[in-house]
């Protein structure tokens, strides 16, 4: 019985929205799924957690960074804080505070504009540096001064695709002097008490060359942002019939869990930073906006790391890193469901590509008219079909599930130091979202299958498959096919995943990220095409047309 996957279509459930999601401090459940079908619950977890193998509480000691060392290295044997978390209890109603950037992203030395609604008289900005430090996880950078607060309001609501867009003042302007590259949180703390807020920025590497470049999903962020009322799954009715058909970077963050406004950096982005760091990696940062607008940034980079959910590109976006895989660059996707839903960019009042178009079908898009190749529907549906697996190696299938990890091919160098074995099992792994290997014209090989957990979504049996495959310019692209991969790394997924489920991941992450600093991974370890192994059983693939 040969391992080949055929997708018939399953009836669409991306319209569900449902959030059952804790308040807690310092850890958050990343057993939620935010895919084509919203979020799925998860219980039994908390908010903001620390993502090394010291506890949260615990800072990193003061030290001078000796001679030699490298940028990772030097940058966290500095001091570190916890007084980056917001406790759930100091979140407060949501008018308390809250702020956002005229940038997702800037470059070192680079000032942005901050822009802050709150009911208490005054406030504070502060700017913590996300990272290892020793487990405290943040370095403090910057604080503002004592500002007045001003309670603002001022939106617009576009007829038609129903976006939201603030016109705020701005409350001042930041200085990024002498902050390194990396993901930042501004923490805003109102005066009286009755609120904590977080606005995320990313400040943007200027040199990737031979470096792994960590990329945040902002798009995504934005896709789920319901602030203001309206996201891209659901409008004030609770439902997708009046959803946004474009979103702006011109308001705030509104959590799907409505907790402290991060967009979806903690439980997509955060443990993979600080693991990356703690393991003095060579990393590079920036967000998927830079696939957009500096595409070259990623052309001679070493290794390219998708977040955990990494689910809206444009076609430009999506070009940089196939262009970038074709140059030598590694690719790694640490969730599922990535490059699902194809979108344009558009401009606001506060500048180009801070608009993210996504009618979610192609009739009701106006360049339906004009140019069907850039209509805003799922990528792999018509009237221009190129399904995501073309770049990622497997293929989105279904929400939600909660299933055991099964290793199909423990040999592949990804494993080495595991100890895993055939049919070997972590529970909790699979989840909420999982991608599969399907036998399409789009499957590229050779690609060799690295897990095979059967599961049953939405009541159709199938499997939940890692993949491994290589290219031509010694590319090797890995896709974990599990959301749970990337937050099996910190401490989220509390109720999920076991010590034996995160030691797991973290070799076999550590295997993957340090090999792509050494250059087209491809080369030293080429795919075994395993797809049509004799013996391993199989339905009928499922999945999302």
């Amino acid at each position: 019985m040969s391992l080949t996957h055929r997708s018939p279509g399953v009836p669409d459930r991306r319209s569900r929205l449902r959030r059952t999601w804790p308040l807690a401090a310092l850890a958050l459940a990343v057993g939620v799924g935010l895919g084509s079908a919203g979020l799925s619950a998860c219980s039994g977890s908390s908010a903001h957690p620390a993502a090394g193998d010291t506890p949260a509480g615990t800072a990193s000691a003061a030290a001078s960074p000796s001679p030699g060392l490298s940028d990772t290295a030097a940058e966290n044997a500095k001091p570190g804080t916890n007084a980056w978390s917001i406790p759930a209890s100091a979140i407060g109603p949501q008018n308390a505070i809250q702020g956002y950037t005229d940038q997702a992203s800037v470059t070192p030395g680079q000032s942005f504009k901050l822009f802050v609604s709150t009911t208490a008289p005054s406030f504070t900005a502060t700017a913590y540096r996300i990272g290892y430090y020793g487990g405290a996880n943040g370095r403090e950078v910057w604080q503002s001064p004592s500002t007045p607060g001003k309670h603002q309001t001022a939106q617009t609501i576009a007829p038609g695709t129903h976006t939201v867009e603030c016109n705020w003042s701005p409350s001042m302007t930041v200085p990024t002097q002498s902050w390194p590259p990396g993901d930042y949180l501004i923490k805003l703390v109102a005066s009286n008490g009755t609120g904590q807020r977080y606005v995320p920025i990313t400040v943007r590497s200027t040199d990737t060359t031979g470096k792994i470049i960590l990329v945040a999903g902002v798009t995504t962020w934005q896709a789920y942002n319901a602030w203001g009322g309206y996201s891209l799954y659901h409008g004030p009715s609770g439902g997708p019939s009046d959803r946004a058909r474009a979103v702006s970077f011109d308001r705030p963050y509104l959590d799907p869990d409505e907790e402290a406004a991060d967009g979806l950096f903690f439980p997509f982005d955060q443990a993979l930073v600080s693991f990356a760091e703690q393991h003095n990696l060579p990393v590079a940062y920036e967000t998927d906006v830079e696939l957009e607008t500096e595409p070259a940034q990623f052309t001679h980079a070493a290794g390219i790391v998708s977040d955990g959910h990494d689910e809206y590109y444009s076609a430009t976006m999506r070009q940089t890193l196939t262009a970038a895989r074709d140059a030598g660059a590694n690719l790694a996707f640490l969730g599922a469901n990535a490059i699902f839903r194809h979108i344009r960019w558009g401009s606001t009042q506060l500048g180009a590509d801070r608009l993210i178009i996504c009618y979610k079908d192609a009739a009701s898009d106006p360049m339906y008219a004009t140019d069907k190749t850039q209509t805003t529907q799922d990528w792999r549906d018509e009237p221009d079909p190129r399904p995501e697996n073309t770049l990622t190696g497997a293929y989105y299938q279904c929400n939600p599930v909660d299933a055991p990890y099964v290793v199909y091919d423990p040999t592949n160098w990804i494993f080495a130091g595991t100890g895993a074995t055939k049919g070997e099992k972590f529970p909790g792994l699979v989840g909420p979202e999982y991608d599969r290997v399907v036998d399409i014209a789009t499957t590229p090989h050779p690609i060799e299958v690295l897990s095979h957990s059967a599961l049953t979504c939405d009541g159709h049996a199938s499997y939940q498959e890692s993949a491994y495959y290589t290219t031509s310019s010694g590319a090797g692209v890995f896709d974990a096919g599990t959301m749970r991969w990337e937050c099996a790394l910190g401490s989220q997924c509390s109720s999920h995943l076991n010590a034996a489920d995160r030691a797991f991941v973290r070799t076999a992450t550590l295997n993957l990220l340090t090999a792509f600093g050494q250059g087209p991974v491809g080369k030293a370890h080429p795919a075994n095409d395993n797809t049509a192994a004799d013996g391993v059983p199989h339905s009928g693939g499922l999945g999302i047309d």
